[in-house]
């Protein structure tokens, strides 16, 4: 711990480092919470980067200084009650600091006065995330997207990670258990729906925008003292895309009641109330930017997210275990499995689904 203390100490020095220890459940970084004697801001958060998924990380923070200021000053014009993160500069004025390790840091202020939840509490928790979401987009909507880099190339292309999990799936051995079977058999019954989303971006139905990239409910920051969201953190895939990406990721995160990390896979579930709710928190700002053809593509969005997951986490474990931070090596296939029979009740609940985006779509602003 000592050896984390003192890379606390490159971005403090007005006092006393208290406390460093790990902090979220985040599957690829490391991050910790560090805690100071400072009277204005007792907490801050220390990250290292992992440089083997983002190869470029100067270019994230790059990424962060532009969006953070325009999404800041559009809030502070508007009258958002929203808390952008700060990033803070390292004793030489860098934004980062690399240590002798030739690991890359970055420290970045605490949402003060919040909490996060790994899964919606209610409809009103719901709703609350699904509005977070909306106002992200919002305050980014505006905001070229070729003033951010691409900092990870292939981040949610569905039709890559089926490439990629065909690769693993030719090159390494596994043991045809029921479970691995059932995947296998998952993917292949669902092959040519994987590439839903890129075809309508090809075709000009879809258009490229700022994207967060990783909106699961637990980046979702409630305000304590309120219960309202004022803040989405974990920013570091903030990039050009499909805001579809966001929206499917966030109702996959979201409308699963037994989370990602269940070990009771067969349970798994996609819960139509939670789902109304979050789309409508969502489409109360959103309403202001989608057009037709976003509408016509949510519930696609919403299926196929968690499906792009579930390969993603069954070519892991194929692959052992390279990408995902795991627990025990049957970890990524357990994740799988959870994501394979999410996917399944979306498929399920395809009904309800487009009645409630379409009530949303017919309900005035």
């Amino acid at each position: 711990m000592h050896h984390f203390v003192s890379i606390a100490r490159e971005f403090y020095n007005e006092g006393q480092i208290i406390q460093v220890r790990e902090f979220g459940n985040g599957n690829i970084n490391d991050t910790y919470l560090v805690t100071t004697d400072s009277k204005d801001e007792t907490h801050f958060v220390l990250q290292r980067i992992n440089t083997n998924v983002f190869r470029h990380p100067r270019l994230i923070m790059q990424n962060m200084r532009v969006f953070t200021e325009h999404m800041r000053k559009r809030a502070r014009e508007e009258g958002h009650h929203w808390e952008m993160p700060r990033v803070l500069p390292a004793h030489d004025g860098q934004d980062f600091f690399i240590d002798q390790n030739g690991d890359f840091w970055r420290a970045i202020s605490y949402v003060q006065g919040t909490q996060s939840f790994d899964t919606i509490m209610d409809t009103n928790h719901a709703r609350e995330v699904g509005h977070a979401l909306g106002i992200f987009h919002y305050l980014i909507s505006d905001l070229p997207v070729h003033r951010l880099a691409d900092t990870l190339e292939g981040f949610h292309i569905a039709p890559r990670y089926l490439q990629q999990y065909d690769l693993a799936f030719s090159q390494n051995g596994y043991k045809l258990d029921p479970e691995v079977k059932y995947c296998i058999n998952f993917i292949e019954r669902r092959r040519g729906f994987a590439s839903t989303l890129e075809l309508a971006r090809e075709q000009g139905r879809l258009q490229p925008r700022a994207v967060h990239g990783d909106p699961k409910v637990n980046n979702v920051m409630i305000e304590k003292s309120t219960g309202r969201a004022i803040s989405l953190v974990d920013l570091d895939t903030v990039k050009p895309g499909l805001i579809h990406y966001d929206i499917g990721d966030c109702l996959r995160s979201g409308c699963n009641p037994l989370g990602e990390e269940t070990e009771d896979w067969e349970a798994v579930h996609f819960d139509p109330e939670i789902g109304a709710a979050l789309l409508g928190g969502y489409l109360s700002q959103a309403r202001n930017f989608l057009t037709a053809a976003d509408y016509e593509y949510l519930f696609d969005s919403i299926r196929l997210l968690a499906f792009e997951l579930g390969i993603r986490f069954f070519a892991d474990h194929l692959a052992g275990n390279v990408y995902f931070k795991v627990k025990h090596p049957e970890h990524n296939l357990q994740r799988a499995l959870v994501q394979f029979k999410l996917t399944e009740s979306i498929e399920a609940h395809e009904a309800d689904i487009r009645n409630i985006i379409q009530a949303m779509v017919s309900r005035p602003a």
